[in-house]
């Protein structure tokens, strides 16, 4: 995959998300999507949470014991996709943030993304809340690929957690699902039959249809969607995009002096 990044993308973002949505889609152009195999061992820190530890093993720089900052004062929580987990899916963008100086936490759910998405929105809710209390932050940034950028707006949406997050940030999230055929969305993940978060996320199904009926975009959150025209999974790209005006930015790659040869949503 080659890119090059033009002075134009930066101007696409909200003030507020310039740098996390820009990190993001720096990552999101390193190829982060990639499977990373074993996970290397890390040294786990003395005072770390007993709910962290019991995540496994996070990506480099999350899951550590650690305050917010004046600077940077939403703890930041990663959601990977389908038939993925937080190891696998942000190897890149997890130390990348955590050098920046945010707070990174990121869990595993839906038995790697693959239950229903309405009990993975539940164990986001019940993650988020102790990463609040932890760090006695007020609200958190979420960052979430494919079913992870869209599977929070059903917890902002119908579990409460509308007033918890000051942006959510979508990389290829599959907000209005996909047109491909259920046995070619699997194959294309890898994911086994029966799943029942990949039959949620065809264009269409009730429960897309549930989530997006009214405000696509609930509470006073930023909402960021980062999309490529080349995405293998979510099909159309465009479905990627949510329709609510106030506080919300649509990104296409192409669109924004970035040229990407090989699909990476």
């Amino acid at each position: 995959m080659k890119h090059t990044i033009g002075n134009s993308l930066f101007g696409a973002f909200t003030s507020r998300l310039a740098w996390l949505a820009a990190a993001s889609l720096a990552a999101f152009l390193a190829g982060m999507f990639a499977f990373a195999g074993e996970p290397e061992a890390q040294t786990v820190p003395a005072n770390t949470p007993k709910f962290l530890l019991e995540e496994g093993v996070p990506p480099p720089g999350a899951n550590i014991a650690c305050e917010p900052t004046k600077k940077r004062p939403h703890p930041v929580v990663l959601v990977h996709g389908t038939f993925e987990t937080m190891d696998q899916n942000w190897a890149v963008l997890s130390p990348r943030l955590k050098q920046r100086g945010y707070c990174v936490f990121a869990l595993n759910y839906g038995n790697r993304g693959l239950g229903p998405i309405q009990d993975s929105a539940k164990e986001l809710e019940v993650f988020v809340d102790k990463v609040l209390r932890h760090t006695g932050a007020k609200k958190v940034s979420v960052i979430g690929h494919s079913q992870g950028g869209m599977m929070p707006r059903y917890w902002l949406k119908n579990l409460g957690g509308k007033n918890k997050v000051a942006d959510l940030v979508g990389l290829a999230p599959s907000n209005y699902g996909t047109e491909l055929s259920q046995p070619d969305f699997r194959e294309v993940l890898g994911a086994p039959n029966p799943c029942r978060a990949c039959e949620q996320q065809a264009a269409g199904s009730p429960f897309l249809r549930q989530l997006n009926r009214g405000d696509d975009t609930p509470g006073p959150g930023s909402f960021t969607q980062i999309a490529t025209k080349n995405d293998e999974i979510t099909i159309p790209f465009t479905n990627c995009f949510l329709k609510g005006k106030p506080r919300t930015a649509n990104i296409t790659l192409q669109n924004h002096n970035v040229t990407v040869t090989r699909a990476v949503g």
